[in-house]
């Protein structure tokens, strides 16, 4: 038997295993929405049932007990929990795919998050807000960090600072070296518990850290440990899907919620909206950029894999490419949501109102960084004009 297709049949089977789970799950999510926002952070008991679904472990390494999902697999889970709860996908999102970077990293700080426990989580905050000083063996480390999503279920932090005469690093750093900060008050995204890492002085040996650089060349020191194909896959392609992809779910949610509100306004005869332009062209808008969205998503792993699998550096214009197409997800997003809401009748004003939520949660999400498409345009632009690439997190 060819490995290739044994290895992706086994693959196929575990995520449809996992995605079994998710789906008896989602009820829950939706029915503990409400809570989750309330709380301001995904509730301990959702955290363990995505646990025990095997959500977490999606992409870590088999070698700490993973499962090695190819990307497509990963996102389409992460799409299953964000129809049914935006705060909730976006922050296990986050933590799960941390276990991909950690998986590039020295063999030695893999060993320390994983060692003893395999479900240990991470959160990050990866705007270089760190004040960083060389020293023997290592660095001393300092500084605020805020959206450090999911803090308070991890006990470790991927954290951004500037090396002096080198550039950005990720800096490895356990709980007990670092404080979350509740910061967290929002008018979306409510559930995330994004909350601000705090550290006032904490030493980082040089293992714990990984290079920009070293990523954006794919020299990452845990491909040495770690050889399936995923971790030839550029890191930054597969974590800036993780803060745009909830947006997907929650419009395929929204549309659903659109159409039940339809109805019920018209006395459930659909015979009605024949006549109703600005509600049918809302509706095929909707399924149009949501098809739109995850068709491209997919398409660019699908290339990613088969390079990733070939021993194939993806070219730096296609990644520039797949960085401008992620960063897009959001605005198309908001187009959906926008006209859904705008339509959505009286009671979508009221608090409480599930499509408002939808709302909300989506145009909070364009506040982060990596969702801002203008910088994104202007490098891609720029490569075709023959000018250097300036993004290296891609």
């Amino acid at each position: 038997m060819n490995t290739s297709v044994m290895l992706k049949t086994e693959k196929d089977s575990l995520f449809e295993e996992i995605a079994a789970k998710i789906k008896d799950l989602q009820p829950v999510l939706r029915e503990r929405a409400a809570h989750t926002r309330e709380l301001r952070r995904v509730p301990e008991a959702t955290i363990e049932a995505l646990k025990a679904a095997g959500f977490f472990l999606a992409l870590q390494p088999k070698s700490h007990g993973g499962y090695e999902l190819d990307p497509q697999h990963f996102f389409r889970l992460h799409l299953l929990i964000a129809e049914a709860c935006m705060s909730t996908a976006w922050a296990a999102g986050i933590v799960a795919v941390h276990a991909f970077q950690v998986a590039l990293m020295d063999e030695q700080a893999q060993r320390d998050v994983w060692h003893g426990d395999i479900h240990t989580r991470v959160s990050s905050a990866y705007a270089p807000m760190g004040k960083v000083e060389p020293v023997e063996g290592g660095f001393t480390f300092s500084g605020r960090w805020g959206w450090s999503s999911g803090s308070d279920h991890c006990t470790w932090a991927l954290l951004g600072g500037i090396v002096p005469g080198e550039g950005y690093r990720t800096f490895l750093v356990p709980r007990t070296d670092y404080i979350v900060e509740d910061t967290w008050f929002t008018m979306g995204l409510q559930g995330t518990g994004s909350k601000d890492i705090v550290i006032k002085e904490a030493f980082v040996p040089h293992y714990r850290t990984h290079k920009q650089m070293d990523g954006f060349s794919l020299q990452n020191p845990g491909a040495r440990v770690n050889k399936a194909y995923l971790y030839q896959i550029p890191w930054a392609q597969i974590f800036v899907r993780v803060v745009c992809t909830p947006a997907i779910g929650a419009c395929k949610d929204a549309l659903d919620l659109y159409k039940k509100s339809a109805l019920q306004k018209n006395c459930m005869d659909a015979s009605k909206h024949a006549t109703d332009v600005a509600t049918l062209e809302r509706i095929a808008h909707a399924e149009h950029v949501i098809d739109e969205m995850e068709v491209v998503m997919m398409h660019n792993f699908d290339e990613m894999v088969a390079a990733a699998k070939a021993g194939i550096v993806v070219d730096v214009h296609k990644r520039a490419k797949y960085r401008y197409q992620a960063s897009l997800v959001i605005e198309k997003s908001l187009s959906v949501i926008d006209s859904l809401f705008n339509m959505a009748g009286g009671r979508s004003v009221f608090l409480g109102s599930e499509i408002q939520q939808r709302f909300l949660d989506i145009h909070t999400a364009r506040a982060h960084v990596a969702n801002n498409p203008a910088p994104f345009a202007r490098n891609l632009g720029a490569l075709h004009l023959g000018v250097e690439n300036k993004d290296f997190f891609i």
